[in-house]
């Protein structure tokens, strides 16, 4: 009995396998990247990145990325698998891009501050992310990326179809989250833009199976003439 109730168990979850062996790839490629973060790279800096403002209350958006993009993915994997897997599908692609750019074209920047202009909670909380993440490896910013894609994930959704608060919120977080990586300078709007080209090109083959079918039947008639 105790055997056929993790079989149905696992029949019931087994949706979960990519992502845990993907989140596990992830974060063992990123750690090494990290790791070596004293080799030479390509600073990306854009003059516009000189007269954004330091805004350190922008920290709280930065850091509910990480419940946002988790909890989008978390809803849908209990909700509706269909969904789950256009998500994290549209993830997953984005999030190996950058690692293999990361990897071929190390990448960093220099926007960070030498010193705080203010002491309080929010300064802190910048102190403490950038003593735990170094400014390198960030083209294209995931956290643009990613809020993208839990955005789309949400729009798309049958289930939050008539949810306009919901949709808004998600809205609102997902922007707050994109100008937060520029404000806390953790991103150059290099970064910013590139990731927004690449999520909009990803938003097209994941979410728009009419464009794909007007892609492929363009390849096939320029093969036949």
């Amino acid at each position: 009995m105790k055997r056929e109730k993790m079989v149905a168990f696992y029949q019931r979850y087994k949706h979960a396998v990519p992502l845990l062996m993907y989140m596990v790839l992830y974060m063992t490629w990123w750690t090494a990247l990290e790791l070596k973060n004293d080799r030479q790279f390509q600073v990306i800096h854009m003059p516009i990145d000189d007269y954004i403002p330091f805004c350190e209350v922008f920290v709280i958006p930065y850091f509910l990325w990480f419940l946002y993009v988790s909890a989008t993915v978390v809803f849908f994997f209990f909700k509706d698998k269909e969904e789950y897997f256009q998500c994290i599908r549209f993830l997953f692609t984005g999030m190996t891009i950058f690692l293999i750019i990361s990897t071929f074209l190390p990448n960093g920047h220099h926007l960070r501050l030498t010193e705080m202009p203010r002491d309080n909670i929010f300064t802190r909380m910048v102190a403490g992310l950038w003593s735990t993440d170094t400014p390198t490896n960030l083209w294209p910013s995931i956290h643009v990326y990613n809020s993208m894609g839990a955005h789309f994930a949400i729009m798309k959704s049958k289930t939050f179809e008539h949810r306009f608060f919901v949709k808004f919120a998600s809205f609102s977080l997902a922007v707050s989250i994109i100008l937060s990586t520029m404000f806390i300078k953790q991103h150059s709007m290099f970064d910013v833009l590139t990731a927004l080209v690449m999520g909009a090109v990803m938003y097209l083959f994941v979410y728009r199976r009419d464009f794909l079918a007007v892609v492929k039947t363009r390849i096939k008639l320029s093969f036949i003439s």
